[in-house]
């Protein structure tokens, strides 16, 4: 970052001495002879920063990392680092990761960008708006990523849903401006394909966090952070994602904008999974009152007045039965909610391409 100030210069006379004849014997001075103190600037009282803070280079064999409360949104940097467990438990605003080696890291909630460069054999869970990697080889990462995640000469790259849970997560997410439910960690772009090869593929839908990503050793300062990998504990909800849906029966269901949103759209997933039906995708979207009869077809005049006071949150279900399920479960637990189900199974297929076509429309896709 530049610093801009500024400094004194004396004028030259030519070493010449100027006399000014007043006709009296004691001259009167022309201003002050006590110099003026230096301007205060706002950047001049700002508290000095330590880079090291926001750095982690050249470490090997240690558990590092930043806990809740010490970047605060600051940008951060790891580099050349190898054979390290990384966590970073703080929201921040753009991550970059260089030259490092077999090493396991956590970012928290990213504002902005990670990018990963010439790195290999990497482990990771990633929660970012926007994800990309350069000249990597054989990277594990359990992400949510809030635009379509970028690899670019990048080989062995594998994709798994964001699983993870401490205490401050769901602060983070709110403090850099995530959703938990616009989460496209499975529809990648391949910004150097190689014809005839694949350069990334999704993880084993029964992968498992903690064994790729292990807990923090005991005797770290992160020993007292309280983690989980669970599924059912996971703030961003896991989706089936870009995988084979295992039905042809799937139901649009969506909440909208009230002060439980988000609270109704979980209980919504735990009602739904255990009764066996499959989460597959979400997305938490504004609305405009021309957008409704478009995404909503025959329902959309009930509608208009409902999404103008927030975003709504729609969620895929998929299974056999689901829609009469949803339609049920919208009755018995969420009679008193504005919410919208499919109607029937006919209709239903209908119902989820209009509204993620849409979605995927106003996120830039």
């Amino acid at each position: 970052m530049g610093c801009f100030y500024s400094k004194k210069s004396k004028r030259k006379s030519g070493g010449k001495e100027e006399h000014t004849s007043t006709g009296e014997t004691n001259a009167v001075p022309l201003g002050n002879n006590t110099e003026e103190a230096p301007k205060q600037y706002s950047w001049d009282k700002r508290e000095k920063v330590d880079p090291s803070h926001y750095t982690l280079k050249g470490l090997k064999d240690v558990t590092v990392g930043r806990l809740s409360g010490t970047l605060n949104g600051e940008q951060f940097v790891i580099q050349e680092c190898e054979n390290c467990n990384i966590f970073v438990f703080d929201h921040s605003a753009t991550i970059t990761i260089d030259d490092c080696i077999n090493c396991r890291i956590v970012l928290g909630p990213v504002k902005g960008s990670v990018f990963f460069r010439d790195c290999k054999e990497i482990k990771c869970v990633v929660a970012c708006q926007q994800f990309r990697t350069r000249d990597c080889q054989k990277m594990d990462v359990f992400l949510c990523c809030a635009t379509q995640p970028i690899i670019e000469s990048s080989t062995g790259m594998k994709f798994g849903c964001f699983q993870y849970f401490y205490p401050e997560l769901a602060f983070h997410f709110k403090d850099a401006g995530l959703s938990i439910f616009n989460n496209n960690w499975s529809n990648i772009h391949d910004f150097t394909p190689v014809s005839g090869e694949n350069n990334w593929s999704l993880l084993p839908e029964a992968s498992s966090v903690l064994d790729f990503v292990p807990l923090p050793d005991p005797e770290s300062d992160f020993k007292s952070v309280r983690i989980s990998a669970e599924p059912s504990r996971s703030i961003v909800p896991l989706t089936k994602g870009g995988r084979r849906k295992e039905s042809e029966e799937s139901c649009l269901f969506v909440f909208f904008a009230g002060e439980y949103t988000t609270a109704n759209a979980r209980k919504l997933i735990d009602e739904a999974v255990a009764k066996g039906f499959v989460l597959i995708q979400t997305k938490e979207v504004l609305m405009r009152p021309e957008d409704v009869k478009r995404v909503f077809q025959n329902s959309g005049d009930d509608i208009v007045e409902w999404i103008t006071k927030g975003p709504v949150v729609a969620l895929e279900l998929n299974g056999d039965g689901v829609v009469e399920a949803c339609r049920n479960i919208a009755s018995e637990v969420f009679s008193g909610t504005k919410v919208f189900v499919s109607d029937n199974k006919n209709t239903s297929t209908r119902d989820v391409d209009n509204f993620f076509n849409f979605a995927d429309m106003q996120m830039g896709f």
